[in-house]
């Protein structure tokens, strides 16, 4: 059993206006999770430079980083970054460019957890609805043209409000979603904009949104959760 989680982490800022990256590292430790899609996981201005520093990353959690290697002190790209317990394998890893009208882009990665090879995406979507289909065609299309299958994970934040349309749709024709849940807004959650998709070889086993004290005030958004099993 494999624990994935998708957290919009909105740059360690949390609901009191505060830069807290020790606040957002404790929201970590308290999902647990083997692998972690982060969104807005970089500063907006400057050098872009991670919102969580490595050295705490390496020093006050369990987890470690996928190696992008985009720039110097980031994690992400365009915001998207991955984190993996450390005794997790990295396999491969690159960046998707995304069509877009601003910057936008996903990360994969393959990996191997407690024995399983899966491929993970996390990605965060645009606002606009038609570019938004535009990049869950560009995602699902990169996909099928890799050489090598594996089981699929996808998570991220959708920025999509319809409960069953618009880019979800798109998605859905070969994945199964997760029932996770609202995650935003984190203080009183009414919309599902963060989403975890499984494809082929997995099977959901449980899933929900985090809901602890710490977590409503790190955020803009929940983190959400999925446990899965080979199918």
């Amino acid at each position: 059993m494999i624990l994935v989680s998708s957290y919009n982490m909105r740059k360690a800022i949390g609901s009191d206006r505060r830069r807290r990256p020790e606040r957002t590292l404790e929201v970590l430790k308290e999902v647990g999770a083997d692998i972690i899609a982060l969104q807005e996981a970089d500063r907006r201005f400057g050098a872009r430079i991670s919102a969580l520093p490595l050295h705490m990353i390496e020093h006050h959690s369990d987890y470690k980083p996928v190696d992008f290697d985009t720039r110097v002190e980031s994690i992400g790209f365009h915001g998207n970054a991955m984190l993996v317990k450390k005794d997790v394998e990295i396999l491969g890893r690159e960046v998707l460019h995304l069509p877009s009208l601003e910057p936008r882009g996903a990360v994969l990665a393959d990996l191997r957890v407690k024995g399983q090879e899966l491929r993970v995406v996390g990605m965060h979507l645009d606002l606009s609805g038609l570019w938004r289909r535009r990049q869950a065609h560009a995602i699902l299309a990169h996909l099928a043209g890799r050489e090598e299958k594996l089981p699929t994970v996808l998570m991220g934040d959708l920025n999509e409000w319809s409960a069953h349309g618009g880019c979800l749709r798109d998605f859905g024709h070969h994945h199964k979603f997760a029932d996770c849940g609202r995650s935003f807004h984190a203080r009183r959650p009414i919309a599902q904009l963060d989403r975890i998709m499984v494809g082929d070889g997995l099977e959901l086993l449980e899933s929900g949104a985090h809901h602890s004290a710490t977590a409503r005030k790190a955020s803009d958004h929940l983190p959400i959760w999925a446990r899965i099993t080979p199918a």
